[in-house]
């Protein structure tokens, strides 16, 4: 039985899904630099932010699994409404590959998918990570939420924020485990000053 793919032709949507699709390109193509120049000795790797980078995954993949009909507008709202929502998705899918970039560019030969701590590891607390600790995740929540708003049903996006959500715990943890275990105090000082995911409206 062919797969019906259901248009509804609306160009602001379009145009929208069109700019995150190419944000898209650009965040992986950070992703795939970012491994080619980083380290390949590893002195420790937790195995368990496979899972959370899995989960992280599904997460995007409700969004164009559950899509709702192509190019149609994420809710039913005037024209002026669905336009200042297109420009939203977009300018934080480019928010979100820029920070991204900045912390790839940061991290250098530092940068992983997974969680490790690489001999002479150095605790990057500059650029992005003065921001909060872990900024390729918060640039993944951004590109989440973009292409919730540019593809998605509006009922899924819970499902899958929950998804990204429950992933990144799990990474995040296996990453701090590692460094606490690195850099000891170093590290404490650091995660007081400075959140994990989510910056500080108010210092």
């Amino acid at each position: 039985m062919p797969i019906h793919i259901e248009f509804y032709r609306d160009l602001t949507a379009e145009a929208a899904f069109s700019a995150v699709m190419i944000c898209w390109l650009a965040f992986a193509a950070i992703a795939m630099m970012g491994s080619r120049g980083a380290v390949r000795s590893d002195a420790k790797r937790d195995p368990k932010s496979h899972l959370g980078f899995f989960l992280q995954s599904v997460g995007y993949a409700i969004c164009y699994i559950f899509a709702r009909p192509w190019f149609s507008p994420f809710l039913p709202m005037p024209k002026t409404a669905e336009q200042i929502l297109a420009a939203f998705a977009v300018a934080i899918a480019l928010a979100s590959v820029w920070f991204c970039f900045s912390a790839a560019r940061t991290l250098g030969k530092q940068w992983a998918l997974v969680a490790r701590v690489i001999e002479g590891h150095e605790l990057v607390t500059r650029g992005p990570y003065a921001v909060v600790r872990n900024p390729i995740y918060l640039a993944m929540l951004g590109m989440l939420i973009a292409s919730a708003l540019t593809a998605a049903r509006w009922q899924i996006f819970p499902v899958a924020i929950a998804f990204l959500q429950i992933g990144t715990d799990i990474r995040v943890r296996a990453e701090e485990k590692l460094l606490r275990e690195a850099f000891g105090a170093k590290f404490d000082d650091y995660a007081r000053r400075v959140p994990a995911v989510f910056p500080r409206l108010i210092r």
